[in-house]
């Protein structure tokens, strides 16, 4: 089974994220901030990252690049999930290392095309 760490300050998005994860046949965790997931990662490298952008303790972005910096970094299929809708921070978003881009507010079907896109479906 896919596994996917959802990782939002918000807990409403965490759960309904997570509720559309698990109904694709993913096992997910969550984590409510950027220092937190990459705990997580550390623990156990998931298949997919669902990342929100503005986080308290530690952001998405900075999150994403000590991602990619640890051992096994690199293979998570990285998705931002945030309400930044700016060309340019999507633009600085994919340079950083994500591999899709959604905005807040989603559903199943862009999350699923996006992880279809991304070759996890």
């Amino acid at each position: 089974m896919k596994t996917c760490l959802v990782v939002d300050d918000s807990r409403v998005i965490r759960k309904v994220a997570r509720r559309i994860l698990e109904g694709l046949e993913f096992d997910c965790d969550e984590a409510g901030d950027g220092a937190a997931a990459l705990d997580k990662c550390r623990a156990r490298m998931p298949d997919a990252i669902l990342l929100d952008w503005n986080m308290p303790v530690m952001n998405g972005m900075d999150f994403m690049a000590a991602l990619r910096r640890e051992p096994g970094g690199t293979t998570p299929v990285v998705v931002f999930c945030t309400t930044e809708n700016d060309m340019q921070k999507i633009t600085e978003a994919l340079r950083a290392g994500a591999d899709e881009y959604i905005m807040k507010p989603f559903d199943s079907e862009i999350l699923q095309s996006k992880l279809e896109q991304a070759g996890l479906l």
